[in-house]
């Protein structure tokens, strides 16, 4: 198996190398390993903020079916006036077949 290459790190800015390169003696890692850390950290906060967004969008829409369903069913009087119609239709239907 063929050896890993090095990260390609090129910077168009020499102000910002000096600056990262600052950062990662700073924080006593190689420049490597300073950039794929930031890199982490940056994808695992946007990461966590798209979850903790989607955990409210979830939310927010469990809410809005709750509501629509206690609003939007009829109540227990409204289902049996409605099976009471029914059941007295389908007995006048089956008077006029019998006729």
């Amino acid at each position: 198996m063929s050896q890993p290459k090095a990260m390609n790190l090129r910077f168009p800015d020499p102000g910002q190398r000096a600056a990262i390169e600052a950062a990662a003696r700073q924080e006593g890692v190689s420049l490597q390993e300073y950039i794929l850390s930031a890199a982490y950290t940056r994808a695992t906060a946007v990461e966590a903020r798209f979850l903790d967004a989607f955990r409210a969008s979830v939310s927010r829409s469990g809410e809005a079916f709750a509501e629509a369903a206690g609003t939007a069913g009829p109540d227990a009087e409204r289902r049996a006036a409605e099976l009471a119609a029914r059941h007295g239709l389908e007995e006048q239907r089956e008077r006029g077949h019998a006729a």
